[in-house]
């Protein structure tokens, strides 16, 4: 177990990387220069050795420059100032100082010759040195992926945890995957605390919403069911004219509710059985919406033409696209004033447009900027959110002649 924070750790990691390293290079310069010093000394003793028994030092010093080498005569006398001079060809290492009360200059020189490496040695040496370099750097480089791993290994925990958890089917069991147990007191113990509470309360709510639209669909719809068997009952017996439009303003009414009920409830479900992947006809659909919301046009001498340019099948919710373009039929049939038409609904392959005709009194009342989804008719909203539900668009679109309501699949 952790018992640092995240910050802390990281920082420790870090530090820990930077030092080794240091360390390590710190090593290889001390081991470098101890190897210079030694090859310096051992090359040095070498050339000694070689002209034994007459040995000659490597290390003179003139006072005049008529007694330097030949090779130096000629620099010496252009008046050099103080400092250390290195002559690569002559393999002459000159070191100028002041000499008799700093009146004149006196030279140091030290002949390198057989001392300094070669050429290729250089090149060996450079080669030794970069191999180093490069070992140094791929061994912190593989040193720091441990340490960083090691020190964000339970923000690597946490986020596998979460990743495992499929959003689109949560269960009342997937916040204990998190297993916030498992994390310190810190940053990332805090988070997974946090999002084991969330999802704990998203399971519940999950659960209330499933025991509430299964307890509701069948307490909503067996009212609806007793007034339809009653308005059959009705129609059986000896009524008026008076009360038949009576009864049949009750059906409905009543038909409107089992709608409404209905789309709520198909709004309200997590899930619906694989219902979303039905294929059905568009236009069977259309016509019986058409027939239960004809009465709506029944005083307004309004035409209604259906111009049928395909045969669509469609894959979702049968219920949902009946209660979507029941929605749109209805606003249409509402919305349309006496004489203004004809309403047109179109079917094509990949769409079904519901288009009604403005008249210039209308147009004054209505504008452009009015159509949005929650700006013409109280079901367009709930029409949107069917459609998101099952993978369909809706749009709307108005201008000063017509209003046009769109379903696409």
């Amino acid at each position: 177990m952790y018992r640092h924070s995240l910050r802390k750790r990281v920082a420790i990691a870090f530090a820990l990387c930077v030092a080794v390293l240091s360390i390590a290079w710190g090593f290889a310069f001390f081991a470098a220069v101890r190897l210079s010093e030694d090859r310096v000394l051992t090359q040095q003793l070498q050339v000694a050795a070689d002209n034994y028994p007459s040995i000659t030092t490597n290390l003179r010093g003139y006072d005049k420059v008529a007694n330097l080498p030949q090779s130096l005569k000629k620099w010496a006398k252009t008046n050099p100032e103080l400092g250390l001079y290195e002559f690569d060809s002559e393999e002459l290492h000159v070191a100028v100082i002041a000499i008799d009360n700093k009146q004149l200059r006196g030279f140091v020189v030290f002949d390198v010759a057989g001392i300094e490496a070669s050429s290729s040695e250089d090149w060996w040496l450079l080669l030794i040195i970069s191999s180093v370099v490069g070992t140094l750097g791929m061994v912190g480089f593989g040193l720091g992926i441990i340490v960083m791993r090691r020190a964000v290994a339970p923000v690597t925990q946490l986020a596998k945890a979460v990743g495992e958890i499929n959003p689109e089917k949560l269960s009342s069991e997937d916040h204990k995957r998190i297993d916030s147990s498992r994390f310190t007191d810190d940053e990332v113990g805090m988070l997974a605390k946090t999002i084991e509470q969330t999802l704990e309360r998203i399971s519940a709510f999950v659960t209330r919403e499933r025991y509430f639209t299964s307890s509701a669909s069948h307490e909503l719809r067996t009212p609806i069911t007793v007034i339809t068997g009653a308005l059959e009952l009705l129609e059986q017996s000896q009524l008026s004219a008076t009360d038949m439009k009576t009864l049949d303003r009750v059906r409905r009414a009543t038909l409107d509710m089992k709608t409404t009920i209905e789309m709520f409830l198909c709004l309200a479900r997590e899930t619906d059985e694989g219902l979303y992947d039905e294929q059905f006809l568009v236009m069977p659909l259309v016509s019986n919406v058409i027939d239960l919301q004809r009465h709506l046009l029944s005083r307004k001498l309004v035409e209604v033409e259906i111009e049928q340019l395909a045969n669509p099948r469609v894959y979702g919710h049968p219920q949902a696209f009946s209660i979507a373009v029941n929605n749109l039929v209805r606003n249409a049939f509402e919305h349309t004033l006496a004489g203004q038409g004809p309403i047109t609904i179109r079917i094509e392959q990949q769409q079904l447009l519901v288009t009604n005709q403005l008249v210039s009194a209308a147009a004054e009342q209505y504008s452009p900027s009015d159509a949005s989804p929650h700006g013409y008719g109280l079901g367009l909203g709930i029409v949107q959110r069917l459609c998101e539900r099952n993978g369909w668009s809706f749009s709307l679109l108005a201008d000063e002649k017509s209003v046009v309501a769109r379903l696409s699949w």
